[in-house]
């Protein structure tokens, strides 16, 4: 995510990083930098010079020429003024009403229909909220189709009116639907075109005026960057939409959109597209996306997910295996498709600071994880549960049931053992040790 953009200004600010000596000048040179990488990841080009000319009147006016570390605060201003930027704080969604009713609008191929499909399945999760899908694509073809598909796939019912090419009154009828059969969100998917025109921007005002939603949702694809951008400005002053989604951050993104939509249109921008599939959704958090711009990891959204996953009594009873010895390759196996689930690998690796950095030039696989399954699969039950009897005959029976190597057997195998000396530590003195420097730290 923003590798390229991250990069550029990681080399811009490098001069001001170390511990040479920082004046006026090179500030200067080192902002004109700045500005060069954010319009190379295609931020308007105003926006960027004022970007850069505010992080200098600040600079100047904080004495960073004789701070005691001149480079981190800096980058301090610089990733405070990119949170600003971006909107200054999360912007949550308006779920009031009884059903609240959410209006999806973009063009095609932004990724309105698998994004609805993903806020419906994040909504769903929240316990408290039954969604309802409305079809109002009456035009492309087999748009109505895909999002029976995008509901079954996330278990949401979905409303639809094949015989009906009318999106306002399908809208309404919808709505009247939600009330009758006790869904307490509606989101409407409706039709996008290739480019705005007039018909498109009637129609979905149409919609909008009929249905008046709690929330109008613009869907934008951020590989489009300024484009994206014009677009969102259009839409706007149709429909005065109350926040803007992006999608495909998991792509080659440049990052412009992300950086300079919240200046243009004066909207939020509420939720992030960050994969395939549909649990890759993810609340915008300015100051969460300044931090991995600038290569800084974002760990708080790390420690969210893997929170997602946690189940409490299954942590319980890991627990108790431990101190008895007991943690085989099956619980093993289940914390690896805890991982999976968190998302893809390159994305959770670039939450962590400094990984991201390192690990830029390597591609990581979401298969990371196969050859391991591979091998835990190809071993009987009684050697998951106890990894201790697999002797030389056994290796070369699972190497070959699993298509691996001996030498991958042995290796996944001395990376067990270890994994469970340290989690005995960790449930011994180790763990409370490391708990008690932890708090220290604070």
């Amino acid at each position: 995510m923003f590798d390229n953009l991250s990069d550029k200004l990681d080399n811009a600010l490098h001069v001001l990083k170390g511990h040479g000596q920082i004046t006026e000048v090179n500030v200067a040179e080192t902002l004109k930098e700045v500005r060069r990488a954010l319009v190379d990841a295609d931020v308007n080009y105003k926006i960027a010079k004022e970007f850069t000319g505010t992080v200098k009147e600040k600079a100047l006016g904080q004495n960073v020429l004789t701070a005691l570390k001149p480079g981190q605060l800096m980058v301090k201003l610089v990733k405070d003024e990119l949170t600003q930027l971006m909107g200054g704080e999360a912007a949550g969604i308006d779920l009031s009403g009884n059903p609240s009713v959410i209006l999806m609008s973009g063009l095609q191929g932004s990724g309105k229909t698998t994004f609805s499909g993903k806020l419906a399945n994040y909504l769903k999760n929240k316990k408290t909220k039954k969604p309802l899908l409305v079809a109002c694509d009456v035009y492309r073809p087999a748009a109505i189709n895909q999002l029976h598909v995008v509901g079954d796939q996330v278990g949401v019912e979905v409303y639809s009116d094949e015989g009906n090419q009318d999106p306002v009154s399908i809208a309404k009828a919808a709505v009247a639907h939600a009330k009758q059969n006790g869904h307490n969100v509606v989101i409407i998917d409706t039709a996008g075109r290739l480019a705005v025109d007039e018909a498109m921007m009637t129609e979905i005002a149409n919609i909008h005026s009929a249905i008046q939603p709690n929330e109008t949702l613009f869907v934008v694809d951020s590989m489009t960057g300024q484009d994206a951008v014009n677009t969102a400005k259009t839409f706007n002053e149709r429909l005065n939409f109350d926040g803007v989604i992006l999608t495909k951050l998991d792509g080659d993104t440049r990052g412009g959109a992300a950086i300079s939509i919240k200046s243009v249109v004066n909207k939020p921008i509420k939720f992030i597209g960050t994969g395939e599939k549909m649990d890759a959704i993810d609340v915008f958090y300015p100051d969460r996306m300044a931090d991995r711009i600038l290569g800084m990891g974002d760990v708080i959204s790390l420690v969210e997910r893997a929170q997602e996953q946690y189940d409490e009594e299954e942590a319980r009873k890991l627990q108790k295996k431990i101190a008895k010895n007991q943690f085989g390759f099956d619980d093993f196996l289940n914390q690896l498709h805890q991982i999976k689930k968190m998302g893809s690998m390159k994305d959770l690796m670039g939450m962590i600071p400094g990984a991201g950095k390192m690990l830029k030039d390597v591609d990581i696989d979401d298969d990371a994880f196969k050859h391991v399954e591979a091998i835990i699969y190809s071993m009987t039950p009684e050697e998951r549960s106890t990894p201790t009897v697999i002797n030389a005959s056994r290796k070369k029976r699972i190497a070959k049931g699993s298509g691996t190597s001996v030498q991958q057997v042995n290796q996944l195998l001395k990376q067990f053992n270890q994994m469970g000396k340290m989690m005995k530590m960790m449930q011994g003195g180790g763990g409370k040790k490391m708990m008690q420097m932890m708090k220290g730290m604070k």
